[in-house]
């Protein structure tokens, strides 16, 4: 083989690698649709915890205060490892817990939000790191 069949080769291998490891991260959503400029905390019980990639979720049952009715709020959480790195594990948190939750709130006024902290049964605080470095415009 000669050392242009070899050149050749390389460059076609990397033409088709670097798109196929960039395109992934690229694929990540924008935090546009959480309102970063306002931060709302809720304490309530925990309905359901997802723990699963590439965000986790935890789904917490609150009073609403217009109706008095309880409600379902839906919170976006990080990656399991990165909660990990918080201090948060699959475990942490069961149906029925009582917790209090930080968040940024949806932008249209859904029942949801950004996770920024929260104080878990026992009084456990899982903070995110750099709350804010997600949310500012680029």
């Amino acid at each position: 083989m000669s050392s242009r069949t070899v050149s050749l080769t390389a460059i076609v291998i990397v033409a088709f690698t670097v798109p196929a490891f960039t395109v992934p991260a690229l694929a990540h959503h924008s935090f546009a649709m959480f309102d970063a400029q306002k931060t709302v905390t809720l304490e309530g019980t925990v309905n359901e915890f997802e723990w699963v990639n590439p965000h986790s979720w935890l789904r917490i049952k609150v009073n609403d205060e217009k109706t008095g009715k309880p409600a379902i709020w839906a919170i976006e959480l990080s990656s399991p490892s990165r909660l990990i790195t918080m201090g948060m594990h699959a475990d942490s948190v069961k149906p029925g817990d009582a917790v209090s939750v930080t968040l940024h709130p949806m932008r249209d006024g859904t029942r949801g939000g950004q996770f920024i902290q929260a104080v878990l049964p026992g009084g456990k605080q899982v903070i995110r790191a750099n709350a804010r470095d997600e949310n500012e415009q680029q």
